[in-house]
């Protein structure tokens, strides 16, 4: 039976301002110019995170099946029809667990994939990881990891600079896993290396990263240089100011910069203590910082929130939705089934009022409760 919503579409190729998207089942059959439409609400695209730890009071990074459902649903409550559960830096024995809790609820569908932010990533620009974590990328665990998954694993996370770098990318690419470059101290040579060797995401642009200077440009430069590299932005006030987030989009392209969440469990709840891979975390104001240190501990974000604060700073609503959806879709190699109001796609929407506020939330041809 087909199904109609009408409204403001926004599609990959503009805003249809009296348009309606149809849909059979769980896939988009039409979307179109609606001239009777009279409802004003935003009709976007489900939200796709590719970088997100957990929230409503729900993790991800302990590997516990029970908690990665419960977050899931938490952001899908704001959106996000699509996500990757992203782990952070931990020992080898809890990263298979992970993937072994995870990989059912990714052919269950609960999740789009596994991402590993970690372990392999530099000491200097470790940021809220853990330093007890840390070491050279292995090509053996990788694989292992990689097998045992059958597809669940999306991305990993390493610093370019790192012992065996180079060799981990080209296997992870060999296995169509995205590699990504963060948390990394890596000179603008380096990272160019890493995406010559197939590295095609930079994890949160500018944040756990060798700072920009005229003389030595580092990864950003880099990363935002290489014309098939999307650069994730956490679009928070926090992470970044924004006068950045809007350069980098603007030097990226929509069609290259992707916002994510880099939520934790404290996404939608209350300030207070925290936990983040066995570090404590105080939450003041909405902003997660580490106990020890102050630095930032991920973040309370969510993809509607994000979406809101890109379009204040300046940001056309079209292209801050190819930034939450079309791009990261796109990003980790789920393009052709998600990520846009497009015939055949998965029928995922989000309905916004006007102060792009979630009203309803369509997932797979449903309308969540």
């Amino acid at each position: 039976m087909t199904v109609r919503v009408n409204g403001r579409v926004v599609t990959p190729n503009g805003v249809i301002r009296q348009g309606c998207v149809e849909w059979d089942g769980d896939r988009i059959t039409a979307v179109a110019e609606y001239p009777s439409a009279r409802d004003g609400h935003w009709i976007l695209p489900g939200f796709v995170d590719m970088h997100t730890h957990g929230g409503g009071g729900h993790t991800f990074t302990t590997g516990d099946a029970d908690q990665a459902r419960a977050a899931a649903d938490f952001h899908l409550a704001h959106g996000t029809t699509t996500l990757l559960a992203s782990l952070v830096s931990a020992p080898f024995p809890l990263m298979r667990a992970a993937t072994e809790a995870f990989t059912p609820l990714v052919d269950e569908g609960v999740l789009a994939g596994i991402h590993f932010e970690g372990p392999y990533l530099s000491a200097a620009r470790c940021g809220a990881q853990n330093p007890e974590y840390l070491r050279d990328p292995s090509t053996d665990e990788l694989s292992e990891l990689i097998e045992l998954g059958a597809g669940a694993i999306r991305m990993v996370t390493l610093a370019p600079e790192r012992d065996g770098a180079l060799e981990a990318i080209k296997l992870l690419t060999a296995q169509r896993v995205v590699a990504a470059v963060g948390h990394t101290d890596a000179t603008y040579e380096q990272t160019r290396a890493a995406v010559a060797a197939g590295a095609s995401v930079g994890t949160h642009l500018f944040n756990g990263m060798r700072p920009v200077h005229h003389r030595e440009p580092g990864p950003v430069v880099a990363l935002l240089d290489a014309p098939n590299v999307v650069c994730e932005l956490v679009a928070d006030g926090v992470h970044l100011h924004d006068g950045t987030l809007t350069f980098a989009t603007s030097t990226a392209g929509p069609d290259r910069a992707a916002l994510i969440t880099d939520a934790m469990a404290a996404a939608g709840m209350p300030d207070g203590e925290y936990e983040l891979g066995g570090q404590a975390v105080t939450v003041t104001d909405g902003v997660a910082r580490l106990a020890r240190d102050g630095a930032i501990a991920g973040s309370t974000l969510t993809m509607d929130a994000a979406l809101r604060h890109a379009v204040n700073a300046g940001i056309p609503i079209a292209d801050a939705t190819r930034m939450v959806a079309t791009t990261p879709a796109r990003a980790v190699g789920l393009g052709d089934r998600v990520g846009a109001l497009q015939v055949g796609l998965r029928a995922d929407l989000v309905v916004l009022d006007e102060e792009l506020t979630v009203v309803r939330v369509l997932r797979g041809g449903s309308w969540v409760e």
